[in-house]
C-alpha cells in the first residue's frame, strides 16, 4: 500500500522526492502506469522502493522473499539492487496484476532473478519450509493481505537466516491501528502483529513512521 500523507507534511514529501529519490526511468514508468490502476493504492512510493534497495545492498542480500507483488514495483526495485546471482521468490495470487510486473521485469532484464509463484502465499512459504529451505533467505518483504500478516511473519522468520531482515509494510494502516474501535479483520491483525513483534525476543525490531508504517525486524 502507498504512502500515508498524514504521517509527514506533503511539502516535506515533495522535498524528499526532489532532493533524495533517484528513481530509474523504468521504475518511474511502472509507477506512472500503475497510477491509473483501480488499485493503485497498493503500490509502494518511490522513496520506499529506494529504501528497500539500500537495505538489500547494505546486507549483501542474495536470496529474498516477497509476499505480495501487485504490478511489481517493489520486486523490480529489489531485483535491480540484487547481484547477478540474486534471486527473489515472489508470491501473489493474481495473474492479471503480475502480468504488468512481468512486462517490466523483462524490459529491465531481471526476469531471471524473479521466481513468481501464483498461489496463496502461505502455501508457497509452507512449501519452501517443507523443502528444507528454512534459514536460507536473507530478506523478506511482506506487503499483502493484512489479515495474513501474523502467519506470513512466522513463516518468513523460519525462512530467513540469523541476521536476516523482514520488512513489513502498512503497519500503521493509515492510523487505523490506533483506533481501537476499528474491529475490521485487517486492523485487528495488524494490531496483533505489532504487539507480537514488539514482544518477540527472536528479533530486534523497529516500527518506522515511514510511508504507511514500515517495521524492520532482524532475526537474532
Amino acid at each position: 500500500m502507498g504512502r500515508d500523507n498524514n504521517l509527514i507534511d506533503p511539502a516535506a514529501i515533495e522535498y524528499i522526492l526532489k532532493n533524495s529519490v533517484r528513481e530509474p526511468d523504468i521504475l518511474a514508468r511502472l509507477r506512472e502506469e500503475t497510477a491509473s490502476h483501480p488499485n493503485a493504492r497498493y503500490q509502494i512510493p518511490p522513496e520506499q522502493g529506494q529504501f528497500l534497495q539500500l537495505l538489500i545492498r547494505m546486507m549483501g542480500a542474495r536470496r529474498t522473499l516477497e509476499v505480495g507483488v501487485f504490478t511489481g514495483y517493489s520486486s523490480l526495485a529489489v531485483a535491480l539492487a540484487l547481484p547477478p546471482d540474486g534471486r527473489i521468490v515472489a508470491c501473489d495470487i493474481s495473474e492479471e496484476f503480475t502480468s504488468i510486473a512481468r512486462r517490466y521485469w523483462a524490459e529491465a532484464g531481471v526476469s531471471g532473478k524473479i521466481d513468481l509463484r501464483i498461489a496463496p502465499a502461505a502455501d508457497t512459504l509452507d512449501g519452501l519450509i517443507q523443502s528444507g529451505q528454512s534459514g536460507t533467505f536473507d530478506f523478506a518483504f511482506i506487503d499483502a493481505d493484512k489479515s495474513g500478516y501474523p502467519r506470513y511473519y512466522e513463516q518468513c522468520l523460519a525462512l530467513i537466516r540469523s541476521g536476516g531482515l523482514i520488512a513489513l509494510d502498512n503497519m500503521l494502516f493509515s492510523g487505523r491501528v490506533i483506533d481501537e474501535s476499528d474491529r475490521s479483520d485487517d486492523a485487528v491483525a495488524l494490531r496483533k502483529i505489532n504487539r507480537l513483534i514488539h514482544q518477540d525476543d527472536r528479533v530486534d525490531a523497529v516500527l518506522l513512521p515511514f510511508a504507511d508504517g514500515l517495521t524492520l525486524a532482524v532475526k537474532r
